[in-house]
């Protein structure tokens, strides 16, 4: 069976297991923090960033990495279009939710308010957390309103790694205590919320909760 190896709250964890669980392939998750100096884990990830995955004697790291292999090892249902152009989309929703938004919501918002004071004894840094949520969400969510529109998904008719990606981090959001405004980000704050009730999000967002409640 797989291994994925990770924090359970990280998002790009959390996204390997929606990618494994939308696709209902058993795994076992074992708990390794960023920057672990155990051997056998540095073996998998050099850069001691999580997850790490192992599968019989194959090992990747990165999130992107192992969903797109994973996609190809269980092409059923796909989370990846065919067509190019939705494919390179999809992947540039992923990338924008990697590189754009984690860092915002992650290290200025959930690690502040979170992870700092919970686990390292830090003081959490309001002003940090608050210049985040008034300018730095706005122009995210600005973008993310106009591209999920009245559709469903971000890419096509059916739920791809686009979606997978850029709602993971929203759970972090949330269990930060922050929301989407509804009333500013109507179809955002919809699709957040249509993405979280989907089974396997809704069974991870259970996991994590007694951790950060």
């Amino acid at each position: 069976m797989s291994i994925v190896y990770g924090a359970s709250a990280s998002p790009f964890v959390r996204k390997v297991r929606i990618v494994l669980a939308e696709k209902n392939v058993p795994y076992e998750h074992e708990t390794v923090f960023p920057g672990s100096t155990d051997p056998e884990f540095r073996q998998m990830s050099p850069l001691g960033k999580i997850p790490a995955f192992r599968d019989g004697d194959r090992t990747l790291a990165d999130s992107s990495v192992i969903s797109a292999y994973v996609e190809r090892l269980h092409p059923t249902p796909a989370l990846y279009p065919t067509d190019a152009y939705d494919y390179a989309r999809a992947l540039w929703f992923e990338e924008y939710a990697d590189g754009g938004m984690v860092p915002v919501f992650g290290a200025k918002i959930f690690f502040q308010r979170i992870v700092g004071p919970r686990f390292f004894g830090r003081v959490t840094d309001e002003a940090v957390v608050e210049k985040a949520i008034s300018e730095e969400l706005p122009p995210l969510f600005d973008y993310l309103e106009g591209a999920i529109g009245t559709r469903q998904f971000l890419v096509g008719d059916g739920l791809t790694i686009a979606d997978i990606g850029v709602a993971s981090p929203f759970v972090n959001l949330r269990h930060a205590g922050v929301a989407v405004d509804a009333a500013r980000w109507p179809h955002l704050a919809a699709y957040v919320r249509r993405m979280h009730e989907r089974p396997s999000f809704a069974a991870l967002i259970a996991e994590e909760a007694p951790q950060f409640s």
